[in-house]
């Protein structure tokens, strides 16, 4: 989640050690007034449905961007004695990832246990509709009679939360508020580890010349400080969960209660979070199950399981290990209680906008390999966020590269992509030796290029659309219907279309004049983007791309002006531009930010009119960062 904590709030943070009621960190305090809406307007649940059941209490514990840096994975420069202790006594997985490498979509698949490039949410803070079929796992599991809680971040990425989500959903929100014999499922979420710790250069305890850099990371010691933040921040952020498992214990309730602890996804110095890559969505989880319940885990206490594991997969658990039919419309497969499957042999990751930028990957992993397919290798990894800049650590590092002091993978992350990605994780753990173009590995691309295709095809993957099309053509419905709906939604005929403009190759240049005229605004839309991604080279097409502008699909007209200007045509198309961005849609408004951005000096004949917009939000932030570039 990109919140922005105030002072008070980081202090706050900062402190969590003193009180596990306090325990929902900085990112909550940007989502309380959601929360308390939660605990005013949901019913009670109720003792008498769950009597008689012997159902398990549920623990979640969640620290928010969190990678693997714990002691029980082999990591040992943070000290983490008591999840280091959980693990001896639950089910460690070595391959646990999150499906989004960022927040909400990562919080949505949780709570929905559907994949949101299925059903609309697959953007940060996309506020879109859900179907009226895709309900929360908590309310499942309050009709069965659980208490359910939640302390205190919810961030589902969706336009509402339910009233009978929760029974609590805030900073109050606890075990003990439960009825007398009532079963609960509770939620303790620690921002100790969030992104926002590392805003601030302060004092670190660990020593940042024992810190192991990754070997993307150039060596300077606002880098190396960012390591010992980290470090530091996994410390403070165990020793709270040893608070609350300790409280477990005094309540009587450990020997009744399976304990799940995971990473909300991965994090967080740059090239992690909201990256595809296994910094930004592998995470730490642990299961404990006590004896009582031990007749419903696949696996035995002190096991490191093999097994892929995915977010999509909790919800499904959550209703097996409560003895709830996992309804059909859920995507993901449960790994313990009596619907557990047969393990999946491949987690799907997807990465869509990120705050003010646009992008596209999709990825599938195994327990060996990744292979990541960039929609939009035109563009770089690193677009300019400004949340991710406020770090001193990717100042740092983009300091050294403008500078020429970086090398080999240093420099990749600010270069542009290639269509497919395939790393052999086993000897490349980093991910930065590329094996896609390598003949050895030629069937593993073919295979996994293969799984990406069916995966995306099976689950109605929405987001071939651009994002403002989709929110503008499922009006009056959901996402997750119009992607089901072949009249509507030709997924077919925009992924061949999005794979002939990802190729950047100026012989498939006919074929995009020709598509510029499809009947599908999806296909004229990857038309104008494969001429983006030409460059000069598109200037053939340069009759078709005058057409295009005035295309009745907003984000035709947007992508169609940025590739004439680039091909030095930009009269008309800047004024197009222009008036992208004071639309109403704010949609359209940051694809034309975005856009002014990308031109470089080439939008400076219209600097005033990019000034004298006041849009606020993601597109504020892209016109500031245009706006700054264009005075320096």
């Amino acid at each position: 989640m990109n919140a922005q904590p105030n002072r008070r709030d980081f202090l706050r943070t900062a402190g969590l050690a003193a009180t596990m009621l306090a325990a929902a960190g900085p990112a909550a305090a940007a989502k309380r007034k959601d929360s308390k809406k939660g605990d005013r307007a949901a019913p009670k649940s109720t003792a008498a449905a769950a009597r008689g059941k012997d159902l398990p209490n549920i623990l979640w514990l969640v620290s928010e961007d969190s990678s693997p840096r714990l002691g029980c994975y082999g990591d040992t420069y943070a000290k983490t004695p008591h999840l280091d202790a959980l693990a001896e006594e639950g089910i460690l997985y070595l391959h646990a990832f999150a499906n989004a490498p960022v927040c909400a979509p990562a919080r949505s698949t949780l709570i929905t246990g559907v994949y949101p490039p299925s059903q609309g949410t697959q953007h940060m803070r996309s506020r879109n509709k859900l179907a009226d079929k895709v309900t929360f796992y908590s309310e499942y599991l309050r009709q069965a009679g659980y208490f359910t809680s939640n302390c205190s971040k919810t961030d589902y990425n969706c336009s509402k939360i339910p009233p009978a989500a929760w029974d609590q959903c805030s900073r109050k929100g606890h075990w003990r508020n439960r009825a007398k014999g009532q079963p609960f499922f509770s939620i303790f979420n620690i921002g100790t580890t969030h992104e926002s710790s590392l805003h601030r250069h302060g004092p670190v305890t660990h020593d940042p010349k024992k810190a192991k850099l990754a070997p993307y990371h150039p060596d300077t010691p606002t880098i190396r400080h960012a390591y010992a933040q980290v470090a530091d921040r996994t410390t403070t952020m165990d020793a709270t969960m040893g608070r609350i498992l300790k409280d477990l214990e005094r309540d009587g309730l450990a020997d009744s209660t399976i304990v799940f602890y995971y990473g909300d996804h991965g994090g967080i110095i740059g090239r992690s979070k909201r990256f595809l890559y296994d910094s930004g969505t592998r995470v730490p989880l642990i299961v404990r199950f006590p004896a009582k319940y031990q007749h419903l885990a696949t696996d035995k206490p002190g096991t490191r399981s093999d097994r892929i594991v995915s977010f999509v997969d909790f919800a499904p658990t959550l209703l097996s290990l409560a003895g709830i039919p996992v309804p059909e419309h859920m995507q993901g497969h449960a790994f313990h209680g009596k619907q557990a499957t047969d393990p999946p042999k491949y987690a799907y990751l997807f990465r869509g906008r990120m705050d003010e930028r646009y992008d596209m990957m999709r990825a599938v992993r195994d327990t060996r390999f990744k292979y990541i397919r960039n929609y939009m290798p035109h563009l770089p990894w690193a677009q300019y966020l400004n949340y991710l800049w406020r770090a001193p650590s990717m100042r740092s590092w983009q300091a050294e590269y403008d500078a020429g002091r970086t090398k080999g993978p240093q420099n990749t992350f600010f270069q542009t992509k290639p269509m497919e990605e395939l790393f052999d994780i086993t000897v490349d753990p980093y991910e930065v030796n590329n094996l896609a173009d390598d003949a050895k590995y030629r069937d593993v691309l073919e295979r996994m290029r293969q799984a990406n295709t069916d995966f995306l095809l099976r689950n109605h993957d929405i987001g071939f659309l651009p994002e403002g099309e989709f929110v503008a053509r499922s009006k009056g419905s959901t996402a997750y219907e119009l992607a089901r709906d072949p009249k509507k939604y030709n997924q077919r005929a925009l992924m061949a279309a999005a794979d002939i403009a990802n190729r950047r190759d100026v012989k498939l240049l006919p074929k995009l004049r020709h598509m510029l005229k499809d009947d599908d605004s999806g296909v004229r839309y990857w038309a104008a983007i494969g001429c983006v991604a030409l460059d000069a080279k598109a200037a053939p097409a340069a009759a078709e791309l005058a057409a295009a502008l005035r295309d009745p699909s907003p984000n035709v007209r947007v992508a169609a002006a940025e590739s004439l200007v680039r091909i030095g045509k930009p009269d008309k198309a800047l004024g197009v531009l222009c008036e992208a961005l004071a639309s109403g849609d704010q949609w359209v408004s940051l694809h034309a930010a975005n856009a002014l951005d990308n031109l470089d000096d080439k939008a400076r004949p219209v600097l005033a009119k990019m000034k004298a917009v006041k849009k606020g939000g993601y597109v504020q932030r892209c016109l500031q960062k245009a706006i700054a570039d264009l005075e320096a």
